[in-house]
């Protein structure tokens, strides 16, 4: 184990500065609200700290994006709160997203967790299999039978959603 001693909280506190847009985007793919996002990145940073779990700080990447998930998982729960957000809503609130394409937010809103975290976390924070199944702490063939099934999911969606939009323009 680590030992807790102020280099310790200086690497937790730059490289959760060199990487806050990634945390914030995660989070904020869970719940949806920009305010949300940045409380659950602000209860990571927290739990980060007071940790004891890390025992190769090698595997800093991975820990935290566990912590992230985890806590916005809770967040979840306890507020059973997961919303759809239209284009107006977000350019109400005036978030910049990283995920830009609406159709597809709405897409990825409908997949059930298990399915949302995986994709977000192979495909939107680029992460490698292997990391996305230590976070989830999953074995790799679920990860890889997750993704397969998520991705056939989200292009079902993907295809009722033009087909619904076709019929609303035709």
């Amino acid at each position: 184990m680590l030992k807790r001693e102020p280099a310790w909280e200086q690497k937790i506190a730059e490289y959760v500065m060199e990487n806050k847009e990634n945390f914030y985007r995660l989070a904020y793919s869970y719940v949806q609200n920009k305010e949300d996002a940045l409380d659950i990145v602000q209860d990571s940073i927290q739990k980060a700290m007071r940790s004891k779990t890390l025992m190769d700080d090698k595997a800093i990447k991975s820990w935290f994006y566990k912590i992230i998930v985890n806590t916005s998982l809770d967040f979840l729960r306890r507020r059973k709160k997961v919303t759809v957000v239209d284009d107006t809503t977000l350019q109400l609130q005036g978030v910049n997203d990283h995920y830009e394409d609406i159709d597809l937010q709405r897409a990825l809103n409908e997949l059930s967790p298990d399915y949302r975290s995986v994709i977000v976390l192979r495909y939107f924070e680029d992460l490698k299999i292997e990391e996305v199944a230590e976070i989830l702490e999953l074995n790799i063939s679920t990860i890889k039978t997750r993704i397969y099934k998520g991705l056939k999911l989200l292009r079902f969606q993907m295809e009722d959603m033009n087909l619904e939009e076709a019929k609303q323009n035709g």
